[in-house]
Parts: C-alpha cells; sequence; structure tokens
C-alpha cells in the first residue's frame, strides 16, 4: 500500500489536467530534446517496447510516457514510464527538464545513484518506487521545495535521511521503506506542517521517535505513520497520541520501552490499526484502550505488559484482529 492510497493523484490531475496534452507540431526545445535522449541512451533493456515511440520521426511531445505544456508547449510537464520492466540507469540529464512535476519511473529495474534533480524547481510528484537504486538519498532533492508526494521505498538505498527534508514545506507523502537507511528519524519532519502520510518501515533506522512528530498539524483524517521494523528506542513520545485523527499507527518491531500513557484512547477516534508488537513495552494496558471504537486491528503481543487484561478491550466493536501473546498478563 503505497502513497496513492492516501493521498491528492486525483485533484493533482485537476489542477494540471487542464494544461498537459500531447504536442506534434510545436517547435521543439533543444534542452529537453537532447535531456530525453540522453535518458534513452543510458536503457540497457527496454522488453516492453516502452521506448519505440522515442525517435526523430515523431514529435517528443508525441513519446509514449511524456506530457507537454500548452503555456510552454515545447517543455515536458510529465516523464511517466512505470511498470515497464525497464533496466539501466537514470541519468542526471532528466535535471535540465526544469518544467517538469511529475517523474514516476516507479516499479522498474533502474539502479546505480539516484541523481540530485536539483533543478527540478517545479517537481511535485517523484515515484522511483521498486527499482534497485543504491547510495545515499542527495540533500539537493531538497531543492525541490514544491514537492508534494516522494516515495523511495523498495530499493537498496543507505545512509541517512537528509536531516534538511523539513525545508520541503508543502511535502503530504514520504515513504522511504524498504530498504537499508540508518541513522535518526530527523526532527524536522516536525516542520513538514502539510505532512499526512509518514512510512520509514523496514529501515535500519535507530535512536528516538522525535517528539515533534506529534507536533504535525495535518496528521488528520486518513493519515498514517509506520515506523515498524527499525531499531528504534526509548519510549512512545506523548505528542504522538496529539493525533487525533490518525487512521493508522505502527511502531512494531523496535526496541521502544516505557509504558502506553493512561489517556491513551484520546489517541484518536477514527484509529483503526494500533500496532505495537514485539517492542520492550510494560506496564498495564490501560482501560481507556476501549475508546478506540474503530480499530479494526490492536496488536500489543510480544512485549512486557503485566496485570489484567481490560474488560474494554472486548468491547471494541469493529475488531477482526487481537494480537496479545507472549505478554505477562494475568491468567483469568
Amino acid at each position: 500500500m503505497g502513497l496513492a492510497m492516501l493521498v491528492l493523484p486525483v485533484l493533482l490531475g485537476l489542477f494540471y489536467g487542464a494544461s498537459d496534452i500531447n504536442c506534434s507540431t510545436v517547435h521543439g526545445n533543444t534542452t529537453d530534446h537532447r535531456s530525453l535522449l540522453d535518458f534513452k541512451g543510458a536503457i540497457r533493456a527496454d522488453p516492453r517496447g516502452a521506448l519505440r515511440s522515442w525517435n526523430e520521426n515523431i514529435h517528443y511531445c508525441m513519446w509514449s510516457g511524456i506530457k507537454c505544456s500548452t503555456m510552454h508547449p515545447e517543455r515536458v510537464t510529465v516523464l511517466n514510464l512505470a511498470n515497464m520492466s525497464l533496466t539501466g540507469q537514470i541519468t542526471p540529464s532528466l535535471g535540465n527538464l526544469t518544467f517538469l512535476w511529475e517523474l514516476t519511473l516507479s516499479n522498474n529495474l533502474f539502479s546505480g545513484q539516484l541523481p540530485s534533480l536539483n533543478r527540478l524547481i517545479r517537481l511535485e510528484i517523484l515515484y522511483l518506487q521498486n527499482n534497485l537504486l543504491q547510495g545515499n538519498i542527495p540533500n539537493a532533492l531538497t531543492n525541490c521545495s514544491k514537492l508534494l508526494l516522494l516515495d523511495l521505498s523498495s530499493n537498496m538505498l543507505v545512509g541517512s535521511i537528509p536531516g534538511n527534508i523539513g525545508s520541503l514545506y508543502n511535502l503530504k507523502g514520504i515513504d522511504l521503506s524498504n530498504n537499508s537507511l540508518t541513522g535518526n528519524i530527523p526532527p524536522t519532519f516536525g516542520n513538514n506542517t502539510y505532512l499526512e502520510e509518514l512510512r520509514l518501515t523496514h529501515n535500519q533506522l535507530k535512536g528516538s521517535i522525535p517528539e515533534d512528530l506529534g507536533k504535525l498539524p495535518n496528521m488528520g483524517k486518513n493519515r498514517a505513520v509506520f515506523l515498524g521494523q527499525n531499531r528504534l528506542s526509548g519510549r512512545v513520545p506523548t505528542t504522538l497520541f496529539n493525533l487525533s485523527k490518525l487512521i493508522i499507527l505502527n511502531l512494531s518491531m523496535n526496541k521502544l520501552r516505557g509504558t502506553l500513557p493512561y489517556n491513551i484512547g484520546n489517541l484518536s477516534a477514527a484509529l483503526q490499526w494500533l500496532i505495537l508488537g514485539a517492542n520492550n513495552l510494560s506496564g498495564t494496558v490501560p482501560p481507556s484502550i476501549g475508546a478506540l471504537k474503530n480499530l479494526t486491528v490492536l496488536d500489543l503481543g510480544g512485549n512486557n505488559f503485566v496485570g489484567p487484561i481490560p474488560y474494554s478491550v472486548g468491547s471494541l466493536p469493529k475488531l477482526w484482529k487481537l494480537d496479545l501473546s507472549n505478554n505477562h498478563f494475568d491468567s483469568w
């Protein structure tokens, strides 16, 4: 389940669909044309013939996966070659497509380093998930100040998450899951005031969960925080329980410790998934957890909880998955 599930592809289509058309009668822009040809030259395998139309007999605005603008007819605004099984590298020349607002190369076999793309000041969507990209996330990526959606999940990226990622004030969704990222979660995520979805699962992140994540004002309806399957330690920040309309909170398979707050029932009336399993949490499970009436998944297994299981758990009307195993609850 990726970013497209919860954020705004339909709205983006309303805003931009009217200004992006295929065009074949305009004079070409030399820079955009050469940038695309350079990108094509780095493709080693194209088993589905995705680039068959990329030749001099057809204007590049008519090439497969390309859209150009009506206001600036020779300028490329969209490059979308998702699900084409392309093998090769993403060339830095794509950074010359300065009118680009969407770059989608997901579900291919691109390898090598992720280029900086720091000149793409209009870029709003960057989908590169499910490839074989390696190396660090470029710091220069944060020059793309209009970025709304960033998905680099399911690659082989290493190193730390850029600390200046908080400068992407317009960011609504970020997915860096299923990589080999290390270091801490940058506290600057708390500066992304429009952030609606954060996915960092299945990395090697360590340290504590930043308190500032609980200050995100737009973590409301249909919003999610996925931090599971890392090496995070310390206590669960009480500020996370300020996210009053959160749908999913997944902190499982870390090294978190401490007790759950007595007022956990205030977390979110809309909360559907609360996944805290396989940590080192202790103490009793607060009875107020029964106030989370929309819970469908509750996973507290593999911790050190003690005392009785609250009767309020049995009154959760929508619960279909419950895991309380491998704790130290009192026998009934």
